[in-house]
Order: structure tokens, then C-alpha cells, then sequence
């Protein structure tokens, strides 16, 4: 079907749009990075002196690797791998876990997912102190007298951050893009008033600078390439934000925006060091001209703040997926906005997030000292998701090995490389984020453990369905008007609220639903699948209902939609049923006893399921059952 003017024209203005917002969304972190990134190579800690040789070198190395790990890497090969229009490392979990039936090689994969969401958490924590510490930090050009006061404005900052989360980003989304778009056009303007000191900084870009600098430096150029994974932090948005842009938009704001301004101003921060070695200290604010340089310390700040709420708002999104896929137990989920699905607030991970950040920011103090806590949760994300797209490569895309395993080994062998360069941070604050990825890498995985062996031990006391409702039909007890609605994980079981309703009440209803949720390796279920209904004997009926990973399920919603029940629900005729799961730590086999008592603790302070499947509270009765795992 031809396309008419019009519509061509409606296609592009929706192209242009979702392109300036991605501005805003999926760039505010790698955007910020030129305040840090060039300046850490010339550091105290594993630094090179800023000799012509060695700031070509460290150049050479961030174009580079601009190149290779984002434009070709995550620009190029991962946003292919998307799960139905979704990006993240969840969603590629379960893209992967797809794609393969051995339940030992999914376990493989699932704990590669889960490591790699649980570092981006750590990641989280790192990335809006560092980035608002280091725009503050400007003013200790402005004024060094002024240096004791970054760390209180940086906190006042965060906390000011944090504390707006609950009203949405709705009301100030629309200057995230303005915002983002200013701050490249200044980097790049800046960036060519540096280059113009001393052009021949370009010959940078040759790539046997990068290869020299090995050379003259040996293992200290392997060390200070620590430095250039901070101008690659904040890759992983470009995959974990393609369901809320797609692929093209992304793709063309990075290589005709952000890539061209980052490489201006990394370039001309080097021609300045060329021209000065002293203003290694802090060439990005150096660079800027005097009279210009509050304005400029207001719009980091501005850039950071942005750069900080599109983390927080990914991290908020990345939870969800876990609670869906039943990695996180559950927790209330807030919609900040009618008109944007995607926008959520969850009080819970935003208390911790502010927490752990204003602790590092008193911990840490400064943006150098902080530097050593960044990147190794990174290059770690990184890995996992090279890992995750070659399993998908090979099983769902169905490339030969011969294709694979080059790919495979270029992309691991620089991940490789990437993470030996950020490995001795490890002693300096990198063990920070990497043990917050291991405390919720280890609650997940509890918590999907205990989940199944509460599952077990259900199963194991259960009546078999099919039995039960022969034996009502034969000895039937009394029947009252109306529906029950029994929630249930275990479809082929009886659930424990309807035994515990038909012994203490001695009835059942006239209508009995056996009501299963299940949450697929999908962003969205098709609306093929979203329900399906089987009719038992004696008026029971098996109802599914089916949701993404990317949906909130709306049970009364859904069960209006569903017309095979014999006749249709009317919620004020109908009773939802709930077992509701006192979990006691015992001494089954399963898991260690310590792991008992975590999963115990998850489950006494997780949301009801009758909130998070939004059940009105008037039309619940909750049945207590106890379970010893």
C-alpha cells in the first residue's frame, strides 16, 4: 500500500519527535561523561602523565571504543536482539531462555540475567552521585575556597531528585529533551574552540595512537584504560530504553548527535592539555571560557540531574520486570502519569536508591574518589549482555557457529579487556556496587527458590481437582447464588481456600472460577493468548489469564472480558478467594537454612497479591495457610 504525502509526512514528524526525546532519556549518561572520563587517565591512582604521546593515546582509545562497544556493539548487534520491541537485560533473559529447553542450560542463563540486572542495581547507585558530584565540583574552579560546599549542594541535589519521584517525571519530562539537546550543542561547540588550540589533536582518531599507547605505558596503559570505560557508561541505555523509542530513532541520534559532540569535546579537551599540561586537573571545565563558566556549571547540573532521573526511572522499570518474572517479591507499583504507561514510581527501591546514594556521596566525597567505585558494575552489565545476545545469535536468530563464534570472541575478547582495566578499582570503592549486585543477585535467586519449593510443598498437601469435583457431584453440600473467584498458582490443585471455605462455611457458591496468572517470557501477551477457559463439571471452570512481563495484571478487568464462563461476572456478585502463605523456616531440604529466613522475611514484608493484582478490597476473603520450607 502507497504511502500519501501526509502520511510520510505524519511518519517523519513522529521519527523527529521520538528522536528529540530520546535525547533526554537514553543519552543523559553517556552524555555526562566528559565531565570525569578524560581527566581520570591523568590521575594519581594508575595515571600517565599528560605527555603529547600518552593524551593522543587516551583519546585514540575513548573514539574507539565509542566505536566499537556502542556504535557497533550495542548500536548495531544488541538492538537487534530485542524481545518484541523490548530491551534490558531481563528481557534478554527471557528472549534467551526461549531459545533453549535443557532446564540446566536455562538455570546458565537465567543466573547470567540475573547477575547482570542485579550489577545494573549497583550501577544505579553510582551513577547519580558521580555524575551531580561531578558538576558541582565546577565550583571549585569557580572558587577553590568553595570545595567544602560540593558535598552538602550535591546532597541537596540528590535528595531533591529523590523526593519527586512520586509525582512522576510527567511534569518535567518535557525539559529533559531541551535539556540534553543544550548540553551536546555546548560540548561540541566547546569542543571545536579546544580543537582549534591545536588541531593536530585529530590525528587521534588514527587508531595505531591507541595501539602506541600500550606500547609506551605496557601494563600502567592497560590500568589507565580504567579511565576510558567511563566514557562508555551508560551504553546499556541504548538497549534497556528500545521499547519506549525503537531502534531507528536511536540509532540516528547517536550518530548524528551524540557520538559527533562527545568526540568534539573529548577532542578539544585533549588539545587543551596539549597546550597546557597543567589543565589536566579538570580540562572540561577549564575549557570553558571564564565568564561563561556558572552558566556552564548550572547546565551540568541540570544534564546530571537529568542523567540521574533516567537512570532511577530504568532502575524503577528493571524491578518491575523482576517482580513480573517472579525474581523480586512483590511491591507496590505507582503510575505517575495517564498518558505514559512506562511511568512508575516504587517507593520501596526509591528509599534504598536515595539511602545507599547520599551514603556514597559522604563516603566517597568527590568525583575522583568515586571514579574508582564506577565502572567495574559496567563492564560486568556488559559482559552479561554479550553472553545473553550470543545465546540468542545462536538459538533464536539460528546463526551458524561459524558466524558466532568470531562475533562472539571479538565482543568477549574486548569485554575482556575492558574489565581487566577497571579490575584493581576493585580495592579503591569498585567492591561497592559489585556487593550490592551480589546482595540483590542473592535475593532474587531466593526468592525464585523459595517460591518453587513453596509450590512443592502446596502440591504435596493438595487434593487433585479433578477427584475433588467428582466427589461434589456425587455428595453435593449446598450452593448460594453468586461467583467465587479461587486464586491459584497450582491449576491442577485444589486451592486451600476452597477447601478452607467449604469446610468452616459448609457451602459453595453457585459459580466456582479456579483462577491461574502467569506471567510470560513477553513484554505483552497477544490478545490471542491473554485468556483461555476450561469448563469442568459441576459448574467449575479453569480460567488463565496471561500478561507480559511489562503489564500490570488487572484481574477484575480481565474477568469481565471473559464471556466462557456460563454467563457473564458481575464484580458485586462476585468473591474473590485467597490463600494468603505464612511462610516458617524449617529444616526440609532446599535451601540453607539462612537463605529459609531471608525468603521468610521477603515474603512477611512483600505487597498482597490482592493490591498487585488490583482486587477491591469489599470483595476479598483472605485464608491463612501455613507452609514450611
Amino acid at each position: 500500500m502507497n504511502q500519501t504525502p501526509e502520511d510520510e509526512s505524519a511518519r517523519r514528524k513522529r521519527l523527529l519527535t521520538l528522536c528529540f526525546l530520546a535525547i533526554g532519556v537514553v543519552y543523559g549518561d553517556i552524555g555526562t561523561s566528559p565531565l570525569y572520563a578524560f581527566r581520570e587517565a591523568f590521575n594519581d591512582v594508575h595515571g600517565v602523565l599528560p605527555l603529547r604521546e600518552n593524551v593522543l593515546g587516551v583519546l585514540s582509545l575513548i573514539f574507539w571504543s565509542l566505536i566499537t562497544v556502542v556504535s557497533i556493539k550495542y548500536a548495531t548487534f544488541i538492538l537487534r536482539a530485542d524481545n518484541k520491541g523490548e530491551g534490558g537485560v531481563m528481557a534478554l533473559m527471557a528472549l534467551a531462555q526461549r531459545g533453549v529447553r535443557r532446564v540446566r542450560t536455562r538455570w546458565i542463563v537465567m543466573v547470567i540475567g540475573l547477575f547482570g540486572t542485579s550489577l545494573f542495581f549497583g550501577d544505579a547507585v553510582v551513577t547519580p552521585a558521580i555524575s551531580v558530584l561531578s558538576a558541582v565540583e565546577g565550583i571549585e574552579v569557580l572558587s577553590p575556597a568553595a570545595a567544602h560546599y560540593v558535598v552538602p549542594i550535591t546532597v541537596l541535589i540528590l535528595l531533591g531528585v529523590f523526593s519527586i519521584q512520586k509525582h512522576g517525571t510527567s511534569r518535567i519530562g518535557h525539559l529533559f529533551a531541551p535539556v540534553t539537546l543544550t548540553w551536546f550543542i555546548t560540548l561540541g561547540v566547546l569542543g571545536v574552540f579546544g580543537i582549534v588550540r591545536d588541531p593536530s589533536v585529530l590525528k587521534a582518531l588514527l587508531p595505531h595512537h591507541a595501539i602506541l599507547f600500550f606500547v609506551h605505558n605496557g601494563k600502567l596503559g592497560i590500568f589507565a584504560m580504567g579511565a576510558v570505560v567511563l566514557s562508555i557508561t551508560g551504553a546499556e541505555a541504548l538497549y534497556s530504553d528500545l521499547g519506549h523509542f525503537g531502534k531507528k530513532p536511536i540509532r540516528l541520534v547517536w550518530f548524528f548527535v551524540v557520538l559527533p559532540c562527545l568526540m568534539l569535546n573529548y577532542l578539544g579537551q585533549g588539545a587543551l592539555v596539549l597546550s597546557d599540561p597543567s589543565t589536566a586537573e579538570n580540562p572540561f571545565y577549564l575549557l570553558v571560557p571564564a565568564g561563561l563558566l556558572i552558566p556552564m556549571i548550572v547546565l551540568a547540573t541540570m544534564a546530571t540531574i537529568v542523567a540521574s532521573q533516567a537512570v532511577i526511572s530504568g532502575t524503577f522499570s528493571m524491578a518491575r520486570q523482576a517482580i513480573q518474572l517472579g525474581y523480586l517479591p512483590r511491591m507496590q507499583v505507582l503510575h505517575t502519569s495517564n498518558q505514559q504507561e512506562g511511568q512508575i514510581y516504587l517507593p520501596w527501591i526509591n528509599r534504598i536508591l536515595l539511602v545507599l546514594t547520599i551514603a556514597i556521596v559522604f563516603g566517597f566525597k568527590s568525583s575522583a574518589n568515586l571514579v574508582s567505585a564506577y565502572g567495574l558494575a559496567v563492564v560486568g552489565t556488559m559482559l552479561m549482555n554479550t553472553l545473553l545476545v550470543v545465546i540468542v545469535a545462536r538459538r533464536i536468530w539460528r546463526w551458524s557457529y561459524l558466524r558466532v563464534i568470531p562475533v562472539g570472541l571479538i565482543f568477549l575478547g574486548i569485554d575482556a579487556l575492558l574489565l581487566t582495566a577497571v579490575a584493581d578499582k576493585f580495592i579503591y570503592g569498585a567492591w561497592f556496587p559489585l556487593a550490592l549486585g551480589v546482595i540483590v543477585f542473592t535475593i532474587m535467586l531466593t526468592w525464585r527458590r523459595g517460591r518453587e519449593l513453596v509450590m512443592r510443598e502446596i502440591k504435596r498437601a493438595g487434593l487433585a481437582l479433578e477427584p475433588f469435583i467428582a466427589s461434589i457431584s456425587a455428595h453435593p453440600p449446598l450452593r448460594v447464588s453468586g461467583t467465587a473467584v479461587f486464586l491459584t498458582a497450582n491449576p491442577e490443585g485444589v486451592p486451600n481456600a476452597l477447601l478452607h471455605n467449604l469446610k468452616h462455611n459448609k457451602v459453595l457458591h453457585e459459580r466456582n472460577v479456579i483462577l491461574t496468572v502467569d506471567i510470560l517470557d513477553e513484554p505483552v501477551a497477544e490478545p490471542e493468548d491473554r485468556k483461555s477457559v476450561v469448563a469442568l463439571a459441576d459448574d467449575f471452570y479453569l480460567v488463565t489469564l496471561r500478561y507480559g512481563f511489562s503489564e500490570d495484571p488487572n484481574i477484575p478487568a480481565a474477568l469481565v472480558a471473559v464471556s466462557q464462563c456460563g454467563f457473564p461476572f458481575e464484580m458485586m456478585d462476585t468473591t474473590f478467594f485467597l490463600s494468603r502463605e505464612s511462610i516458617v523456616a524449617g529444616d526440609r531440604p532446599g535451601m540453607m537454612l539462612w537463605r529459609d529466613r531471608l525468603f521468610e522475611f521477603l515474603a512477611r514484608n512483600a505487597t498482597s497479591a490482592t493490591a498487585f493484582f488490583q482486587i477491591p478490597g469489599n470483595r476479598l476473603i483472605e485464608l491463612g495457610t501455613q507452609v514450611e520450607i
